[in-house]
C-alpha cells in the first residue's frame, strides 16, 4: 500500500511541473514579465518552462528520479528565494509555505525515488539480476575447472585429500 501512495505522489508532484511547463512554453509572456520584475532575464522564460516539463516528465515516468526531484527542489526554494519572500503580506507567505512543503515532498523522492513502478527500480532489478547470473556463471565455471583437474590428477594417479568432519586431512584415491 505505501508503494502505491509513493508512485501517486510522485506523480501528483510531476503534474505541478508539467503542467507549469506547458503553460510557460505555450505562453511564456507572462513568465517573462514575472522574471523582468524581479530584475531576471525575460529570455529564462522558455528554459525554464522546458526544464519543468522535462524534469516533471522524468520525475512523473520514474526516470533519473532522485536527480530530477533534487533539481526540482532547489528550483522549488529558489522561486521562494526570488519570487515569495515577502513574508509580511499573507499571500506570498502562503505561497512559500507551499513551495516548502513541495521543496519536502520532492526530498522524500529523493530519499525513496528508486520505488517500484519506475524505470530506475526497474533498471535496477535488471542490473542486479545480470550480476547473479553472471555470478553463477563463474561459480559453474569454477565448479567445471575443479572437476576437470580432479579428473586430471585421478588420470594421473595423484592422491587426493578430503577433511573429514573433523578437519583433519584424509588421502583418497580415485
Amino acid at each position: 500500500m505505501s508503494t502505491i501512495a509513493a508512485v501517486i505522489g510522485r506523480l501528483m508532484l510531476a503534474l505541478i511541473f508539467v503542467v507549469s511547463g506547458i503553460q510557460k512554453i505555450i505562453d511564456p509572456a507572462p513568465t517573462a514579465q514575472m522574471l523582468v520584475s524581479k530584475s531576471l532575464p525575460a529570455t529564462l522564460a522558455m528554459p525554464t518552462g522546458i526544464f519543468e516539463l522535462v524534469a516533471g516528465l522524468l520525475l512523473a515516468l520514474g526516470i533519473m528520479t532522485r536527480l530530477a526531484s533534487f533539481l526540482l527542489a532547489g528550483f522549488t526554494l529558489l522561486t521562494i528565494f526570488f519570487f515569495h519572500n515577502q513574508f509580511g503580506d499573507p499571500m506570498q507567505a502562503t505561497q512559500a509555505l507551499k513551495n516548502t512543503a513541495i521543496a519536502g515532498g520532492l526530498l522524500v523522492v529523493f530519499a525513496y525515488g528508486q520505488m517500484r513502478w519506475s524505470y530506475d527500480h526497474m533498471r535496477a532489478n535488471r542490473k542486479g539480476e545480470l550480476a547473479a547470473r553472471e555470478a553463477d556463471e563463474r561459480a559453474r565455471e569454477a565448479e567445471l575447472r575443479a572437476a576437470r583437474a580432479e579428473g586430471a590428477a585421478t588420470a594421473a594417479g595423484v592422491p587426493l585429500t578430503d577433511a573429514d568432519h573433523h578437519g583433519r586431512t584424509k588421502r583418497r584415491w580415485f
